[in-house]
């Protein structure tokens, strides 16, 4: 009988769907949640406390819009209570002094708050929502105001890139400790628009120097966290730390995943906390189990001396790309799906972008297809990822 695995670390608690922005690159499925769907915040306590058991330090607090969750305060003090770390992810445009000073109250330690760009025009077009980039400004000062610790999360594409600098500049301005750069990653919405936000690789390699050189010369004021694009990548990332290893995430129905992206794998059934305990479901649950570890994997990862290190990259990005749930993370050089996924960057981000197909419920959407495999595996005297 094989050893239960080490407690997760964090908990990613998607309180609702609901959202008053329509980013077209949201992490969340296409089949959204509807707000008679959510569990309500007594559920939500008694999940925190059997995370809290199980061994979870940091509570994510996400949707959607965290704040549109009418339990949202008695969530934070029971987060509180409980001696775990808590930490909000917003857009923002939903806060007022009143609401940030009883959060705060409430025992919240750290807010991470999203820019879509640096000027009105750009970052309410991406997020279409009319004013918004302007009461972000007035909310992260108020953030500030009362004494919470901020970052700034900015989403970077091919609309956006070309700011990476000023954005440097303005978390500074809004007193940010701290700045994630996260090129978007292709699930869910962002899959569907996919051309639209593609950058090129000049714009990639021009927004890593941006990055290393802020780097030094901020260092000491501004933590710079960059997640790189996985189509211009040559080795795959340990998506999450590695499936069922660090994190867990929890959907406003009560669903819990490996990760966020996780329902976008067909025949994965997810417990939930309706009907089961949060530890059964980390040590026992089929869906963690799947992909955890190295057994799961098939030749070029299973002997790959990084089999430890990236843990086989995304099995949702696989998914997506290649139909198959099991083949190598696409991102790997090793895959026979990496050339398609090169060419598919260069030819969407060469092109003209079409619009965005805003992230709303109940839309019929157009989900790119699978990437043909290349006519041969790249060429490599060796058979490790």
């Amino acid at each position: 009988m094989s050893l239960p695995p080490e407690p997760p670390i964090g908990l990613l608690a998607e309180l609702t769907h609901r959202c008053p922005l329509q980013c077209p690159y949201c992490s969340n499925p296409l089949e959204l949640v509807r707000a008679r769907g959510e569990l309500p915040a007594e559920t939500w306590c008694r999940v925190l406390d059997e995370a809290a058991a199980l061994g979870v330090l940091q509570v994510h607090l996400s949707g959607g819009e965290p704040t549109l969750h009418p339990g949202l305060e008695s969530i934070v003090a029971h987060v509180r209570n409980l001696g775990l770390y808590a930490n909000l992810i917003t857009a923002g445009v939903l806060l007022d002094e009143r609401r940030i000073d009883a959060l705060a109250a409430a025992g919240l330690d750290h807010v991470q708050l999203s820019l879509q760009g640096t000027d009105a025009a750009t970052a309410d077009r991406i997020g279409g929502y009319k004013g918004g980039h302007r009461k972000k400004l007035q909310v992260a000062r108020r953030i500030r105001a009362a004494g919470l610790p901020l970052t700034v999360n900015a989403v970077v594409h091919r609309q956006n890139l070309d700011q990476l600098a000023a954005m440097i500049e303005l978390a500074l301005d809004l007193g940010a400790h701290r700045l994630e750069v996260a090129h978007t990653q292709y699930y869910g919405w962002a899959l569907v628009n996919r051309a639209a936000l593609m950058p090129s690789r000049a714009q990639v390699e021009r927004a890593s120097e941006v990055v290393d050189a802020a780097r030094v010369r901020l260092r000491g004021r501004l933590v710079i966290d960059y997640v790189v694009p996985d189509y211009y990548a040559r080795r795959p990332k340990p998506c999450m730390g590695g499936w069922g290893r660090q994190m867990l995430a929890v959907t406003p129905s009560g669903d819990v995943m490996p990760c966020h992206a996780a329902a976008g794998i067909p025949g994965l059934a997810f417990a939930n906390v309706r009907d089961r305990h949060l530890r059964w479901i980390w040590d026992e649950s089929p869906a963690f189990r799947r992909f955890r570890g190295t057994s799961w994997m098939p030749e070029p990862c299973r002997s790959c001396e990084r089999r430890e290190v990236d843990f086989g990259g995304c099995r949702c990005q696989a998914m997506a790309l290649t139909g198959d749930p099991h083949a190598t993370d696409p991102a790997c050089e090793l895959s026979p799906f990496h050339g398609a996924m090169m060419q598919a960057a260069e030819r969407e981000s060469g092109a003209t972008p079409p619009g965005f197909a805003y992230r709303k419920p109940a839309r019929a959407l157009a989900v790119p297809s699978t990437l043909p495999p290349a006519k041969a595996a790249p060429a490599s005297n060796s058979s490790r990822c």
